[in-house]
């Protein structure tokens, strides 16, 4: 069970990693299309990529990695940090995903920030992500950095 949830989140991180590197590029491409035959175009391309591929592919790997978490008893510090990279590659994917649609409302009239940006977010987080599963690092001096109060229970309590 183990090796089939593995399978599913990296096959699923791929393709949700792949999304995020291929739709800000999509979006650059189309950006300032003016005639109706390439707006339709640059809609449906960017509107179908980002519900159909990219979102799925997202929940997949969160939902196959949170299993995984659970079957294989993983509570290593790494993870943790893993953890926080994939909260801010979920967040460029939001952001994506904002410009996709506000593109697409617009008619066209949407003044876009430059969406290559996304790409020069996300491309460093992925990089950490692939690090952190691959070298497992001892990172347990990051407790060091945190507050006694993250760390304990406080009150005797969990």
């Amino acid at each position: 069970m183990i090796a089939a949830l593995k399978f599913l989140h990296i096959a699923a991180l791929l393709c949700w990693c792949a999304a995020l590197i291929a739709l800000p590029i999509l979006l650059h491409h189309y950006r300032g299309a003016k005639a109706q035959s390439r707006f339709t175009e640059f809609r449906l391309v960017t509107h179908t990529g980002y519900t159909v591929f990219a979102t799925p592919a997202a929940v997949a790997a969160i939902a196959a990695g949170t299993a995984l978490i659970f079957a294989a008893d993983v509570r290593a510090e790494w993870l943790w940090v893993k953890l926080t990279f994939v909260c801010g590659m979920s967040l460029v994917h939001a952001w994506i995903g904002h410009l996709v649609l506000r593109s697409g409302e617009s008619g066209g009239t949407f003044r876009m920030p430059p969406p290559l940006i996304a790409i020069l977010l996300v491309v460093p987080q992925i990089a950490v992500v692939l690090w952190l599963v691959l070298a497992k690092p001892d990172v347990a001096w990051i407790g060091d950095l945190l507050p006694v109060v993250l760390l304990e229970p406080q009150g005797g309590s969990l």
